[in-house]
């Protein structure tokens, strides 16, 4: 049967602060969706301007989410997902996209927004032979989301675990250890688990992307966009899958369903960097 459960009992803020952008809100602006503020608009708008195409990244994005969870379960044969920055309900959420391919899917969602924790009713549907659950944590202390009864009452530690940290990593600075936070997450899953990673880089307009980068650190929200060479060192203690760390696009284009987002043909390539690895 069905098991819709929720860990609300952390230490982070439960209230909502609408004066102030956040990071899950403004990029469900850019998604088209309804769970935002003023404050979250103006910010996803002053990014736009220097980056237009955002939208369209964001969007590819959700569909490379997609691509991998049907990687996970059709080609690794992982069944069950942490999904850590989730972000707030939206169409193809992971747990919708796994549990079509298997019904009997567990996925945990992890995040500290309190709007997420709100709406996390939305994110635990599940189907009947399934089990969905939200952790209300922050991925600066990964040992809160490791020690929280919800995962493992969720998913078998002792079983593949598809980690799913996707356009998360890059509001850490190097000084938060972003290297061994990733490290720590993989010590717990076994053997067999996977790495899934998406991240925003400069390598296509270093200009525009400080641009936005400075309008976030205006808001007070950390931005570090990596090249791709750094990008491919978060995977350390993953064996990258073909075809690698590539734009979103280029990761395993023939997975893709059937498009739910408008993305706009001619944006060009999305300025982010995608791949997964795979815990030997």
């Amino acid at each position: 049967m069905s098991d819709r459960r929720g860990r609300t009992g952390s230490r982070l803020p439960t209230t909502i602060d609408t004066t102030k952008p956040h990071e899950a809100r403004f990029y469900d602006y850019w998604l088209g969706g309804v769970d935002n503020y003023p404050a979250d608009r103006a910010l996803g708008d002053e990014i736009a301007a220097h980056v237009p195409t955002i939208r369209s990244m964001v969007r590819h994005n959700r569909g490379f989410l997609g691509r991998a969870v049907r990687y996970a379960i059709a080609e690794l044969g992982i069944t069950q997902f942490l999904d850590i920055g989730t972000g707030l309900p939206t169409a193809r959420n992971t747990h919708e996209v796994a549990q079509e391919v298997d019904p009997a899917a567990r996925i945990v969602y992890v995040d500290k927004d309190p709007l997420v924790l709100a709406h996390a009713r939305a994110l635990m549907a599940s189907t009947r032979e399934g089990k969905t659950a939200f952790i209300h944590a922050d991925l600066h202390d990964p040992e809160t989301i490791l020690a929280d009864p919800v995962l493992a009452d969720t998913l078998d530690l002792s079983q593949p675990v598809a980690i799913t940290l996707t356009m998360i990593m890059m509001y850490f600075r190097d000084s938060d250890n972003p290297h061994g936070i990733i490290g720590r997450l993989l010590d717990a899953v076994p053997s067999g688990s996977s790495l899934t990673l998406s991240h925003p880089t400069a390598d296509f307009n270093a200009a525009a992307t400080e641009q936005a980068v400075q309008a976030c650190e205006h808001a007070g929200i950390t931005m570090v966009p990596r090249t791709r060479a750094e990008i491919e060192r978060l995977f350390t203690g993953t064996e990258l899958v073909e075809p690698g760390v590539v734009t979103l696009e280029d990761w395993h284009p023939e997975l893709a369903e059937e498009p739910r987002f408008e993305v706009e043909s001619s944006a060009g390539p999305a300025w982010i960097w995608a791949g997964v690895g795979r815990k030997p």
